[in-house]
């Protein structure tokens, strides 16, 4: 990596997470940083605030890049769970799978997933763009407020369950619309949006007019009177 970034080498065979996160916590605004031998150590490269960029050489455990603000993190790996959690801005990219809830809470920014992410996909969004190039486990979306998630395979069980404005694309097959999510009118409006964004994450080569969108249906915002005492 550092022929690519020409940054500084740190490496988890001699330091500590906590460690190498104080060093990169530390950083100034353009400093680039390789991370060595992660061997799936949990909260590798969290809670980051500078506009830097960090190289994951190998597979991260739990939260990598969580809390992330402004830095871009890539991981030539794989990722445990809660990936880029509450990001706030920034970019992070997943080559490999990234395990349940990726990008939860994340408010903004972008996240990657090169792979497959498993269950609880983007719960909770709240502003970010998640971009998947494979598929997602059951409940992909779960609650999400706002933000958009693509699906560039298939959708487990679930999609969308109880969301409200965040924006949903899929291009392969949805085994079963969560509660409130329906499907949407793909407009043109929509399909350029969607290749802008497809442009964005790195995968330029899909085609919008292949995706179906889904959103909320508006139906659980109240309580129905005459349903109250269900």
């Amino acid at each position: 990596m550092s022929s690519v970034l020409e940054g500084v080498t740190l490496d988890l065979s001699e330091l500590t997470v906590r460690d190498i996160n104080a060093r990169l916590q530390a950083a100034a605004d353009g400093e680039r940083f390789e991370i060595l031998h992660p061997d799936g150590r949990h909260s590798i490269a969290a809670g980051l605030t500078a506009a830097i960029d960090v190289e994951v050489t190998g597979h991260a455990g739990y939260y990598c890049a969580g809390m992330n603000q402004r830095a871009t993190v890539h991981v030539a790996g794989t990722v445990a769970a809660g990936v880029a959690e509450n990001m706030m801005s920034g970019r992070v990219v997943v080559d490999g799978n990234a395990a349940m809830a990726a990008g939860a809470t994340a408010h903004g920014g972008m996240l990657v997933v090169g792979g497959n992410a498993s269950t609880r996909c983007g719960i909770s969004l709240k502003g970010a763009d998640v971009v998947v190039r494979g598929s997602v486990g059951a409940s992909c979306g779960f609650m999400a407020q706002s933000g958009r998630i693509v699906v560039c395979g298939d959708a487990a069980e679930g999609l969308g369950d109880s969301l409200y404005e965040a924006r949903l694309f899929v291009r392969g097959s949805v085994a079963e619309l969560g509660a409130d999510c329906i499907e949407k009118p793909m407009t043109d409006a929509h399909r350029e949006e969607l290749g802008a964004l497809l442009v964005t994450a790195g995968l330029g080569d899909a085609d919008p007019a292949d995706f179906r969108r889904y959103g909320s249906a508006r139906q659980l915002y109240n309580i129905k009177v005459d349903r109250i005492d269900a």
